[in-house]
């Protein structure tokens, strides 16, 4: 960004310069500068990516700016990146700031979560994207989790599933079958701890949400009569604390036989919390997202046999699925160029290269990429069809945010009963339109 601060200056400068020469008697009072500078076409682009300069050359870029440069290339824009940093925000969270920055049209183009994506959609402070061409290519999955009030209001570059990390080892090492039901996951972590693993589940303050939506919604993405049970939630005929209480049952057990440590996950970072001793062996099961198992710095290389499967459920093992995705406002600066870079970097072409980039599964029904072995158990389930949703901006009551709290509210001591009370506050706060 200094670059460009650098070069804004430098036009400032040389605009006022030129002032005196229209006083002067030319004839032509215009001059090139200031038209060079109405035609240089920039995007504002709001994101956690940290990029400290995007104009440098011959620096290794993530997959996304690589689809980045593809639109600056191809539409002749430039994209300005705006990072988060928690530094600069203080106790900000990054939800709280796209929520504000958005709202405040500040930028053209956001990554945004899926609880801000439901917000602002609703609001009505994103544009529809539904006449992209790259909208035509989405899973059903992708549209189904970014449409709000009928728009589509986000598209991601990759299509994030969370699954237990495994180390099957130790599972054979005792004789264990991967567990597909929530009662054979509990014999597993009974026979774990029989045998002196103190802790056979690792966990952190932000993903044991993933057991609850895999319990609460087997049923609901895998019935046959979604859209009929999402409207009775919606209408209020049905209540969210229903659905959610089996898996907050579940959670309470784990904390009750031991299997979790609730003082640890609740202050602990993901991964790092847990991550050191699920690689030493001492904990067999912990959970995260896809591309964790491709990071050397997460799990993407272990000393044993790891496979990511899905989280135990009425159903057999269920991937979930959030989806964060890219969105541009609706009053944004510079909308049209915005939209459009937001085509291309979402088109097959530029998938394809974020796909075999990070190995991940793709937003675009034409897209497919090779994924690692330990992922195959969940990337079956999920080429079945097999998987539930942890946020859908369909749903009046935004879901990966609001369980993420409320189950901190259970490590911290809170009540079955006492969570399912805040489910039920936060459903009659979206029915009486608050």
């Amino acid at each position: 960004m200094k670059k460009r601060v650098r070069s804004a200056a430098t036009v400032c400068l040389a605009a006022l310069a030129v002032l005196p020469l229209a006083s002067c008697g030319h004839e032509d009072p215009q001059n090139l500068l200031p038209q060079e500078v109405r035609e240089e076409r920039i995007v504002n682009f709001f994101s956690p990516m940290e990029k400290t300069d995007p104009n440098a050359e011959n620096v290794a870029r993530t997959a996304s700016d690589l689809t980045v440069a593809m639109a600056e290339e191809k539409l002749g824009v430039t994209v300005a990146y705006m990072t988060y940093t928690a530094e600069s925000y203080q106790d900000k969270t990054y939800d709280d700031v796209t929520l504000d920055r958005a709202r405040s049209n500040m930028d053209d183009l956001y990554l945004l979560n899926p609880d801000t994506v439901l917000k602002l959609g609703a609001e009505g402070k994103l544009a529809d994207l539904s006449g992209l061409d790259s909208a035509k290519n989405l899973r059903e999955i992708v549209r189904t989790a970014n449409t709000v009030d009928g728009k589509l209001v986000a598209i991601p570059q990759e299509v994030v599933a969370y699954g237990l990390f495994v180390n099957k080892d130790m599972f054979d090492q005792y004789h264990l079958a991967l567990p597909e039901t929530p009662e054979e996951f509990l014999e597993c972590c009974r026979v774990f701890k029989e045998n002196g693993v103190q802790t056979p589940v690792g966990a952190n303050r932000w993903w044991l949400e993933t057991f609850v939506f895999a319990q609460a919604y087997a049923d609901l993405y895998n019935g046959g009569n979604t859209q009929a049970e999402i409207e009775a939630l919606n209408s209020g005929e049905a209540r969210y604390s229903d659905y959610m209480r089996p898996g907050f049952e579940f959670l309470q057990e784990l904390i009750n036989q031991g299997y979790i440590d609730p003082e640890k996950a609740l202050v602990s970072e993901a991964i790092e919390g847990e991550g050191a001793d699920f690689l030493a062996q001492k904990t067999p099961i912990v959970m995260a997202y896809w591309g964790a198992a491709n990071t050397e710095t997460a799990y993407g290389k272990t000393d044993f046999e790891m496979q990511v499967i899905g989280f135990p459920s009425s159903r057999g093992q269920m991937p979930v699925m959030p989806m964060t995705g890219f969105a541009v406002g609706v009053n944004a600066e510079h909308k049209e160029d915005a939209i459009q870079v937001l085509d291309v970097i979402t088109s097959d072409e530029a998938l394809q290269v974020y796909a075999e980039t990070n190995r991940v599964i793709s937003p675009s029904k034409n897209v497919e990429v090779e994924c690692v072995p330990a992922l195959k158990p969940l990337n079956d389930r999920i080429q079945e069809g097999v998987y539930v949703l942890g946020s859908n901006a369909g749903m009046n009551v935004e879901q990966w945010g609001n369980t993420c709290l409320i189950v901190r509210e259970l490590l911290g001591g809170a009540t079955v009963d006492e969570c399912m009370a805040s489910f039920d506050a936060l459903q009659d706060a979206a029915l009486a339109g608050k």
